[in-house]
């Protein structure tokens, strides 16, 4: 993982779902979003928000993908899928569960990364999640790609 270019402190949940709906509005097909961090640090509801924001419901039932490793959802602005590697036993069995045509048509979201090994793509956008006290603190890293396409977010709000 490259060193951060974006440090946030996020209060609560609301602030989580706030920012995760900032990323899946950037997301194409073909894009990978990791999220790493210890049990409890907010992984998993961040990537329900943004599998809620993709596909448009924020009533949406969201399951973790711990037992299913793959929870994959079609119907918003372009399919999604959440993979859970925790229970992967190597990067050998990411081509089990279809990561590579997951990304061929649409986004991936993945807790627990360093599972994969070398298998997720170097382009991808890294979300470091950190317990800390009044909340999380995520720290975002990647290729410049995507450091512009974050840069460009404030533009778009005005």
């Amino acid at each position: 993982m490259t060193e951060p270019f974006l440090i946030l402190d996020l209060a609560d949940e609301s602030e989580t779902a706030a920012f995760a709906a900032e990323i899946a509005s950037m997301l194409l097909p073909g894009d990978v979003v990791a999220l790493s961090g210890g049990l409890g640090s907010g992984k998993t509801t961040f990537a329900r928000a943004v599998v809620r924001a993709i596909v448009g419901n924020p009533a949406l039932e969201v399951p973790s993908p711990t037992f299913t490793l793959v929870q994959s959802y079609v119907g918003g602005r372009l399919p999604v899928h959440h993979m859970d590697l925790y229970r992967v036993a190597g990067a050998h069995e990411l081509e089990e569960i279809g990561l590579d045509d997951a990304l061929a048509d649409g986004a991936v979201v993945v807790e627990w990364p360093e599972r994969a090994g070398d298998r997720l793509p170097p382009d991808r956008l890294d979300i470091a999640f950190a317990v800390v006290p009044g909340g999380r603190r995520v720290s975002v890293s990647g290729p410049a790609a995507w450091r512009e396409r974050l840069d460009r977010r404030g533009d778009d709000r005005g």
